[in-house]
């Protein structure tokens, strides 16, 4: 998986804009090769409902961060389970960690979600299916 940021786009298309998207979105275009091979990684992190929930705690956590010490017992799985999914999470881009003495935390990259956000939102142009 590659390590490279997705290119910054505006609404219109245009590089670098005032309305940052990571590429069109999917339901206005079809996703070339490339920007597939970059999204499938994060996508299949986020298909597990384990990986989903984790996500969740690490984003809604007051402040922002979460020990893993805070993680595990919300689980019915070992310590080195957990910590192989946030591993996941962290190698997909979604999570960063921090190790402070024993214990490791963990953090939402924002940028990550707004970019899967942008990605499957649907065009303002776009009136939806008809009803």
């Amino acid at each position: 998986m590659s390590k490279q940021e997705l290119p910054v786009v505006s609404a219109d298309g245009a590089a670098a804009g005032t309305v940052a998207r990571c590429c069109p979105t999917l339901l206005a275009a079809p996703v070339d090769e490339d920007q597939a091979a970059e999204l499938a990684p994060v996508f299949k992190a986020l298909g597990d409902p384990v990986r989903l929930r984790l996500l969740s705690m690490i984003a809604s956590r007051a402040g922002g961060e979460v020990c893993v010490c805070d993680l595990t017992p919300a689980f019915a799985l070992s310590q080195p389970t957990i910590s192989h999914h946030l591993k996941l999470l962290r190698e997909a881009g979604l999570i960063a960690s921090e190790r402070r003495g024993t214990w490791v935390y963990y953090r939402l990259l924002p940028a990550a979600t707004d970019r899967l956000a942008a990605v499957l939102t649907r065009p303002a142009t776009d009136p939806g299916p008809a009803s």
